[in-house]
This record gives C-alpha cells, sequence and structure tokens, in this order.
C-alpha cells in the first residue's frame, strides 16, 4: 500500500484509468451487444495510452536524481527503485487490458452460440 500513498496524482489516474477497459469487458461479458463491443475499442486505447504515458512519466521522475545528485551509488539506489515502481502502470494496464479482452472473447462466444 506504500506504492499507492506514494503515487502522485497522475499515477493513480493512470492506474484508475487502466481498469475502465475491464469494467467495461465485464459489461460486454454479461451483455454482448455490438454498441458495448464498439466502446470496448476507444476504451482499450485509452487504457494503453494511460499506462504507457503513466510509465514514462514514472521514468522521467526516476531519472531526476541522476540530474540532480550526479552519478554516484545512492543515486543508482534511487533510480532503480524509480524505475521499478514506475514499471507498475505498465504492468496493471496490461494485466488489465489482457482481461478484459479475454472477457470480451467470452461475450462474443455468447453472441455466436445463439445464432
Amino acid at each position: 500500500m506504500d506504492l499507492l500513498r506514494n503515487a502522485s496524482l497522475f499515477a493513480r489516474l493512470s492506474l484508475a484509468l487502466a481498469f475502465v477497459p475491464l469494467v467495461m469487458a465485464v459489461v460486454y461479458a454479461v451483455r454482448p451487444t455490438e454498441r458495448h463491443l464498439a466502446l470496448m475499442r476507444p476504451l482499450s486505447l485509452a487504457g494503453l495510452f494511460a499506462a504507457l504515458s503513466g510509465t514514462v512519466l514514472g521514468l522521467m521522475n526516476a531519472l531526476m536524481p541522476l540530474w540532480r545528485q550526479g552519478f554516484g551509488p545512492e543515486a543508482y539506489k534511487i533510480v532503480a527503485v524509480g524505475v521499478a515502481e514506475s514499471l507498475v502502470s505498465a504492468f496493471v494496464g496490461f494485466a488489465c487490458l489482457t482481461a478484459a479482452w479475454l472477457l470480451v472473447a467470452l461475450g462474443m462466444g455468447r453472441t455466436t452460440e445463439g445464432v
């Protein structure tokens, strides 16, 4: 929980946006309609871009100690922790998108069964 407590507002927003396609995929799996599927595509792109931008911002912030403190051993430790924390956004975003599209596949299977 320290990670969320220490995360910036933008990092929290990018993590929250990662769950939006997953919620839409649950809606589609329960009630598969063309309208829900059409919404899934742009929401997936939004989730993807949120994960990527959150990761890039985290990497930019993680590299700050190198230009502020120089290239000492302490700066490398801080950078390593920052890089690890910045990758959380990508992991959560891609994991949510994977689960979301598996749910979409389940919903698509449900629509073809009725035909």
